[in-house]
């Protein structure tokens, strides 16, 4: 008798889609890690996704979230970006801020892209998959 395939684990995590004045939209790289995708992080056991990422926000790049300068967009799947064998399962949140953003903790660098133009950076399958389509139809 076959086994059936394992079921690839599930992280959940609440993520930005931060647009500038431009129309540029904020992206960040983990320390030792090559892609680029948004601001936010793993939403902890009991915690709402709006807790989460003003967390990972604070934590990761000194932002301060005002609830009102946001809008959920909704959630998305893609395949993780830095565990193997894992999917995201990603709240997405946009807000339209200039910042000023510092990364810190474990945000290497940060990026403010154009999300029409061509991008020369390696990105995460969520980023590639979803956000800059979504990023995209918010300037519109």
């Amino acid at each position: 008798m076959a086994s059936a395939a394992a079921q690839p684990a599930v992280i959940r995590i609440a993520a930005a889609i931060i647009v500038n004045a431009a129309g540029e939209i904020l992206l960040v790289r983990k320390a030792g890690t090559a892609a680029f995708m948004q601001p936010g992080g793993k939403i902890e056991a009991g915690e709402a996704p709006i807790d989460a990422l003003a967390r990972e926000l604070r934590e990761e790049l000194g932002f301060d979230l005002g609830r009102e300068e946001i809008a959920y967009l909704g959630c998305r799947y893609a395949e993780a970006a830095n565990e193997p064998d894992a999917v995201v399962e990603a709240e997405l949140f946009h807000i339209r801020s200039d910042g000023p953003f510092t990364p810190a903790a474990e945000i290497a660098e940060s990026a403010w892209v154009d999300p029409a133009a061509p991008i020369d950076l390696v990105l995460a399958p969520l980023t590639r998959g979803h956000v800059l389509g979504l990023a995209r139809s918010l300037a519109s």
